[in-house]
């Protein structure tokens, strides 16, 4: 495994700026909206992202965390056909263009009420960091586009798609990093009962249509957002999912808190203990990116970047003592 990033490079100078840090390995897309990338531009893409010595491994889909109201392929989660097929049908082709650009691996999210958060709180020395506390929560706010969708109903839609994706994404060997539901909230909440925002749930999303290349982007902080108790609950977790080959990205991120009461951090001052983290992955025999996510915002003048910095210098530094070569191959691992 090795450290990587999602950062949003503004201008090619983040792309200098990973390479300087040691930062090989990257999430990046191209321009436009991915039902419409080529062949071409992925190549391109690919092409242009290696001019600074980086390696592109993985794209997102147009499936991504924002609002169903906001999605490039809502009808997926509206389950309204014939539209849902068209953007299936899409997507399929899509993966086959990814693969054929030598492209080893997409992300995705099935949201449909974004990532409900509360008010900011201040953290260390007065940094900005994202929380969410159920006491704090709007428990009035009406259904959205999805309007009221029930368990059942959910995991048919999801079924739907798993049936139709999966087995393209097998035949072109791209692993499908799917993330949790950020955060949990209780059934109904918005009209929306979220699967994926549980331990169980994402067991069962896992061993559906199984195969290699389905799997999830392990959002570690999202993982602990779901338990009673993070510190000691997450490890199981870690290993229960990384004994079975379904960890195809970790967004390395900690919280303070617990199950709808918490607040993001720094991955060094949050409940659970990151570098043991790292070592399970390793013991699990995890091989992909280890990258910062939801980092706190920080003064100056560049508050992300700064951040991301810092997150980059901890994981690097935690591999290090581990005895863990943080930089990764030359090239994407392509299984």
């Amino acid at each position: 495994m090795f450290v990587g990033t999602q950062f949003k490079a503004r201008t090619d100078d983040d792309f200098r700026v990973m390479a300087q840090l040691g930062v090989r390995h990257v999430c990046a897309d191209p321009p436009g909206n991915p039902h419409d990338w080529t062949f071409d531009d992925l190549e391109r893409h690919r092409a242009h992202i290696e001019s600074f010595g980086l390696v592109l491994d993985m794209v997102e889909l147009p499936l991504n965390s924002r609002p169903i109201e906001e999605s490039r392929s809502p009808h997926i989660l509206l389950g309204k056909s014939p539209e849902r097929d068209r953007e299936i049908d899409s997507i399929c082709t899509l993966l086959d263009r990814v693969a054929r650009a030598g492209i080893p691996a997409v992300k995705y999210n099935m949201n449909i009420i974004g990532i409900p958060r509360t008010a900011p709180e201040a953290g260390r020395g007065g940094s900005i960091n994202e929380a969410f506390r159920w006491d704090k929560a709007d428990h009035e706010a009406a259904p959205g586009r999805a309007g009221m969708l029930p368990e059942d109903e959910n995991w048919e839609r999801i079924d739907y798609f798993l049936a139709r994706v999966v087995p393209v994404a097998t035949a072109a060997k791209v692993r499908l990093a799917c993330h949790p539901h950020d955060p949990y909230t209780p059934p109904g909440y918005r009209g929306v009962t979220r699967v994926l925002g549980t331990v169980e749930g994402l067991k069962r999303f896992v061993t559906m249509h199984e195969s290699p290349f389905h799997g999830l982007n392990f959002c570690q902080g999202t993982v602990g957002e779901m338990l009673d108790d993070p510190a000691r609950e997450i490890g199981e977790v870690i290993r229960w999912f990384g004994e079975r080959g379904k960890l195809f990205n970790v967004h390395f991120r900690n919280i303070r808190g617990r199950r709808l009461d918490f607040m993001e951090t720094f991955p060094d001052e949050g409940d659970m203990d990151m570098v043991a983290a790292l070592k399970l992955y390793a013991d699990v025999g995890y091989r992909y990116m280890i990258m910062p996510d939801h980092a706190p915002k920080v003064s100056g003048a560049d508050p992300q970047g700064t951040a991301f910095a810092f997150c980059y210098g901890y994981i690097i530094g935690a591999m290090q003592a581990l005895g863990l070569d943080p930089h990764g191959p030359k090239r994407a691992p392509r299984d």
